[in-house]
Parts: C-alpha cells; structure tokens; sequence
C-alpha cells in the first residue's frame, strides 16, 4: 500500500507512481550524448547530478517522473494549479475530480483553528503573527456556521432535483477539499518544492510541500538535494 501523509484538518498527499531509480534516470540521460549507461549509481556520478542542478543542466531531469494524489482545500490546489502553468517547466499533468459527474455525499471543509494577521506594510500576500486566539475561535465558529448553512443549500437543492453541476455553486469554494493527480517531472518537482518549502510560502501549501518532500525524496534523494540547494 502506498504511503499517505495526512495534512491539515481532512487532506492528506500519496505517491502513486514513481521512476525506478530516478536518480540513475537522470545519470543515464546524461550521458546520452556519450552512449554510456550505468546499472549502478557511483560517487561520480552524484557528482554530475550536482554538476547538471548547478549549471542548470536541467533536462536530464525531465527522465524521471513521479505521480501524486493530493487531497487539499481549493485555496490550495488553484495556488498549486497556478504554479504548473506559470513556472518555467514542461511536462506536468493534473486531472482533479469533477463535482459535476461526482455528487459527494459529504463535501468536506478546511475550518482553521489559528487565524493569521494580514501582513504589516504595503505586502501583497502572506501573512503574519497569529491572531488572539479567543478572536480565532469566534471567526472558526463563523466560518464553521457559514459552511454548514452552505451545506444545506447543496443538499436541499439536490434533494429538489438540481443538476449536480449547478448545486455545487451553493458550496464555499475555497474553503471545500477536492481531490486531484498531478504528474511532473523530477524538474517539476524541485522547482515547485523549491518554491513552496521557501518560508515566505503560505502555512497550507507549505505543509503540502512537506509532505510531497518526505514522499519522493527516497526516489531521488541525490537529484531533490542538488535541486533544492543550487
């Protein structure tokens, strides 16, 4: 069985599929262009996979591929869709579930129990220093409420006889969990783990990364270091 991480309140992150032996993959590929291949991943040959992350030799690293199931709020998974079709990379693959042909009979919802302050500054994004928790709670319970009423909109009208694919307006979108695969490249993958292990990235798709981190790190250890530390 396939290991899976829970993360935050509901969702959790799964490998599904991975290269065998992604670091010698990318080994292998290298030395494409010499007609040489190795059964067997030595000292140097760490050392060109350091080489290649440094000097941003990077195809070799679209050889090895990985797939992941991830379970995670929607604020979650459009930041996460927003990185695969803005970052510099090719190769990457998502097909999420569709409450159009799927009608859950109950759609789960992130309710954080710690709320974060808005950042101080002219700052964009991110967050800052916790809020007094006897404020948290009052906002949880108000998110909580607003969900439930939500809930029973989503229900009352596919009870009514309401498509699925117009009853799902009445659910909270960003707050509601969805499921998806994501295919990448091992290059796909470093960059987004660069990106999204940073501390500037938000609490929840930090947390996310994490968990895809401790998933695919025995798969390519000496590839996922050299990525992450050029």
């Amino acid at each position: 069985m396939n290991e899976l991480i829970d993360v935050l309140d509901h969702g959790y992150v799964t490998i599904r599929a991975a290269t065998p032996e992604s670091d010698l993959s990318v080994v292998n590929a290298a030395r494409a262009s010499f007609d040489r291949d190795t059964d067997i991943l030595r000292e140097k040959d760490q050392r060109l996979i350091y080489y290649l992350a440094k000097h941003d030799h990077t195809s070799p690293f679209r050889h090895a591929f990985f797939t992941f199931e991830i379970k995670a709020p929607l604020l979650v998974a459009r930041q996460w869709w927003k990185y695969v079709t803005g970052s510099d990379h090719t190769m990457d693959s998502w097909n999420e579930v569709s409450f159009r042909y799927v009608t859950p009979e109950e759609p789960e919802f992130y309710v954080p129990t710690e709320w974060r302050r808005r950042p101080e500054g002219n700052v964009k994004q991110g967050s800052g220093e916790l809020l007094d928790p006897y404020v948290g709670k009052v906002i949880s319970k108000d998110l909580q409420d607003a969900t439930d009423e939500a809930l029973g909109g989503y229900r009352y009208a596919l009870a009514q006889g309401v498509a699925p694919e117009q009853a799902r307006l009445f659910l909270p979108a960003y707050a509601m969990y969805t499921r998806w695969r994501w295919s990448c490249s091992l290059q796909s993958l470093g960059l987004f783990l660069k990106q999204r292990l940073a501390d500037d990235a938000q609490y929840e798709i930090r947390e996310y990364a994490k968990a895809v981190q401790v998933l695919a790190t025995p798969h390519a250890p000496y590839s996922l270091a050299a990525l992450l530390n050029r």
